[in-house]
């Protein structure tokens, strides 16, 4: 049975995430698929608008196969990390033969080329990521600025001239990235991604929205029911049900309250010690509360955005403290470390005889919950639950420790 891995947030699953999955079956001639599938907390810093057995759910009832959680120490992660542990989950399944992601250009030579060289890290790209940083740029920016000046050196003009900026082919490098310093036989495809970005709000198309679209939807009206022509079914009948139980709106205004308890109640030197936290940010976000026009969470950010600090790289540092992931934790070395477990969220009849081939291939204990083991990114993932569980009005005691009660999803 020959597998293709997917890297989701599925946040919500919608049309276009459903053409990427049966394009990722067809070009790399695949039976089945296993997506690993961010947990309560995002790339972007950002809470999910559905819990993550929900999303499973939708994942499974939209074709994937197997569902398995990125934990929330590199969910919350900038590219590099993010790309890293979600592909070395994949890696460690041992039963995924392909790796198929969605970018902006649909092009993966300049990024495979690209992700040859810099794979192990070479001194000569450090000093431009340096200089790029140097001149007040973003992260973001000043990495591809990196990029484009490095594959000027080596001569290989059509990457240089590549848009490494775009956010999917950014992610796109990074999973490159990881399968050559992981040493991976992963083959990597990329399918082009139509009709919306990545963070489009507007709509232009009848039946594809980028899923920021679809949430803006869904936050901003009554009911879900607007998303209905962006959405499979299958999706939306997801949607309805937890907006029924008041549970299908998640937004970083229902943790507002308990981030401000945390910025006023610790010191600077306090807040400085949390992941993302440097360079004197500690002492912008004491400031910002000085001059706050509503204690809610977009004032806030608006205090605190400079070129330096986009939004992005903001939220991540609020949600760093909103959940207690300190530095220490998740620092380089650790994260390099890896992942010691591959936790299970759901799963098909197909799904089944995948998990019974990892019972042997995999490199990592298989999990059906956090109970009976013992790893301090599976406590984050529990933590993050029992924080994402408060954001709920009518959550009670069991939504707090769900990781320990819920079993995978089955279909």
């Amino acid at each position: 049975m020959r597998t293709v891995g997917l890297i989701v947030e599925y946040n919500p699953f919608h049309n276009g995430h459903h053409y990427h999955l049966q394009q990722s079956l067809k070009i790399t001639e695949s039976d089945a698929v296993v997506a690993v599938m961010s947990g309560h907390f995002l790339q972007r810093g950002e809470p999910a608008l559905l819990n993550k057995w929900t999303r499973a759910e939708m994942a499974l009832r939209g074709g994937c196969d197997v569902v398995i959680e990125l934990p929330v120490a590199y969910s919350t992660q900038a590219a590099e990390w993010f790309g890293y542990g979600a592909v070395a989950l994949l890696e460690a399944t041992g039963v995924v033969d392909a790796l198929c992601f969605g970018s902006e250009a649909g092009d993966i030579g300049p990024l495979r080329r690209v992700a040859r060289l810099l794979g192990h890290e070479p001194a000569a790209f450090g000093k431009l990521m340096a200089d790029s940083l140097g001149t007040g740029a973003s992260y973001p920016a000043a990495y591809s600025e990196a990029v484009r000046k490095f594959m000027e050196t080596a001569g290989d003009d059509e990457a240089a001239a590549f848009p490494f900026e775009q956010p999917n082919n950014t992610l796109g490098l990074h999973y490159l990235l990881a399968l050559e310093r992981l040493g991976s036989a992963i083959e990597p495809f990329t399918v082009r991604r139509e009709k919306a970005g990545y963070s489009q709000t507007n709509i232009t198309d009848t039946q594809i929205a980028s899923a920021t679209a679809i949430r803006k939807l869904t936050l901003e009206a009554a009911s879900p029911d607007g998303a209905a022509p962006f959405v499979p079914g299958s999706t939306l009948e997801l949607l309805l049900r937890d907006h029924a139980a008041g549970r299908g709106r998640g937004s970083w205004e229902q943790y507002a309250k308990p981030l401000l308890h945390k910025l006023v109640s610790e010191s600077a030197d306090q807040l400085e010690r949390y992941h993302e936290i440097s360079e004197g940010l500690e002492h912008r976000l004491k400031k910002s509360l000085l001059t706050l026009d509503a204690l809610a969470f977009e004032p806030l950010l608006d205090k605190l955005k400079t070129k330096r600090y986009t939004r992005t790289k903001l939220q991540r540092a609020l949600l760093a403290i909103l959940l207690g992931h300190s530095k220490e934790l998740l620092s380089p070395a650790r994260l390099r470390e890896g992942i010691r477990y591959i936790r299970v969220l759901g799963y098909t009849p197909r799904g089944r005889e995948l998990l019974k081939r990892m019972r042997t291939s995999a490199k990592l204990p298989i999990l059906n919950s956090a109970a009976k083991f013992d790893d301090p990114y599976l406590e984050l993932d529990v933590r993050a639950t029992s924080v994402y569980a408060l954001g709920w009005p009518d959550a009670g005691p069991r939504d707090l420790f769900r990781d320990f009660y819920e079993k995978p999803v089955t279909l």
